[in-house]
């Protein structure tokens, strides 16, 4: 059925002007973007098969780039590039503090603000995260996108950083799509070369913390912890 054969009431935009983003399912906000099916699909029934393709789970879509969002049904690259525009943007909505630039005292901080960021990645990436004196966050970025098991580092990159935001304090944050969150021998050497880089601006190395999926370890605790207990 048509979206225009549905009660005015139930179709998805009217339904959010009328109730709120909150009143709506995610098969319903999706088809907001999807704008219009194909023909014996509608726009809803497109992005229920869209979602049901990952399992019925946003983490799961949001793995997904617009190339293979494009492999579904009812969506091209206009509509691949709006919906992936979309997921990053509630993903960067969740990393950001709720107030104020962030307080870093302990890795579950850092776990807390960059989890959504590296969650359900298929790929490593590197971030470094500036802090002050008062070990607020004075500025993040990425250093690098790297292939499924390895990223490089390059200290140059992250004494820039440091000059450019003034920092007195550096935490290093990348994931493992792997699964486990332990350190390898690269990760290792990596960590203590950039330690050794930032000792000669007088800024401390705070920690290097890994994340995966459902755990994350700590250079600093010397230890694996489970991220449902957060």
């Amino acid at each position: 059925m048509k979206l225009l054969d549905w009660d005015r009431d139930e179709r998805p935009r009217e339904k959010l002007l009328r109730l709120g983003p909150g009143a709506l399912g995610n098969a319903e906000l999706l088809a907001i973007f999807i704008s219009s099916g194909t023909p014996g699909t509608n726009a809803v029934e497109a992005a229920q098969a869209l979602l049901s393709s990952a399992g019925g789970r946003l983490t799961e879509l949001c793995k997904r780039t617009p190339k293979e969002l494009m492999k579904a049904r009812s969506v091209g690259p206009a509509r691949a590039v709006t919906i992936a525009a979309a997921l990053e943007l509630g993903r960067r909505y969740f990393s950001e503090a709720s107030a104020g630039p962030p307080v870093v005292t302990g890795p579950e901080d850092v776990v807390r603000l960059m989890l959504p960021l590296l969650k359900g990645l298929d790929h490593e990436e590197c971030w470094v995260l500036y802090l002050n004196r008062s070990n607020h966050v004075t500025g993040r970025e990425r250093l690098t996108s790297g292939t499924a098991d390895a990223t490089l580092i390059d200290p140059k990159f992250v004494l820039r950083g440091v000059i450019g935001h003034q920092a007195k304090a550096v935490i290093l944050v990348h994931n493992h799509p792997s699964g486990s969150p332990r350190p390898g021998e690269a990760d290792i050497r990596e960590t203590q070369r950039l330690r050794q880089a930032l000792k000669a601006l007088d800024v401390k190395l705070f920690d290097h913390v890994i994340l995966s999926d459902g755990a994350w370890y700590s250079f600093q605790d010397e230890r694996c912890r489970p991220t449902e207990r957060l």
